[in-house]
């Protein structure tokens, strides 16, 4: 019984394991994680787009959509960092050559609009509409600065 109960955990964690390597060398195609980071981004226009417009009074304050915008820019912000990866460096995009030249400050850029969208997220789960309205401001400077100095126009 013994044999039988620890074949079927191993077989089942050869299965597991193979289909996880399976996943990992699917996603590393680099023209994959190219198009996997663009999808990512697209999606954080969209969101962020919604709460500039009403930091810049260009849109009613809606506590509840702002919320939820918040939220999405949060979890995609962790999402497309991963997809540049130096393998992708070749693949035609607006990735600048500078990615991979001073990926010590790319790096360091990533952190901050992690956290200033997480600081985002936190603010927009209470209700203090001026504090909320600076800090998409903050996402907005961090957004501007890597695509400034890593991203052709």
């Amino acid at each position: 019984m013994k044999k039988k109960v620890l074949s079927a955990c191993i077989a089942l964690a050869l299965g597991a394991g193979a289909g996880y390597t399976t996943i990992v060398l699917a996603q590393a195609k680099p023209d994959v994680l190219v198009k996997q980071r663009q999808a990512v981004m697209t999606l954080q226009g969209k969101y962020f787009g919604q709460l500039a417009a009403v930091a810049q009074g260009k849109a009613p304050y809606d506590a509840a959509a702002v919320q939820r915008s918040a939220g999405f820019l949060d979890n995609l912000s962790r999402m497309f960092w991963d997809g540049f990866d130096p393998s992708t460096k070749d693949i035609k995009s607006r990735a600048l050559p500078a990615i991979w030249e001073n990926k010590a400050k790319f790096d360091e850029n990533a952190a901050r609009m992690e956290n200033e969208t997480s600081k985002l997220a936190s603010l927009a789960a209470g209700r203090d509409e001026a504090a909320i309205k600076a800090q998409i401001q903050a996402v907005g400077k961090v957004c501007g600065a890597c695509h400034q100095e890593f991203r052709a126009k």
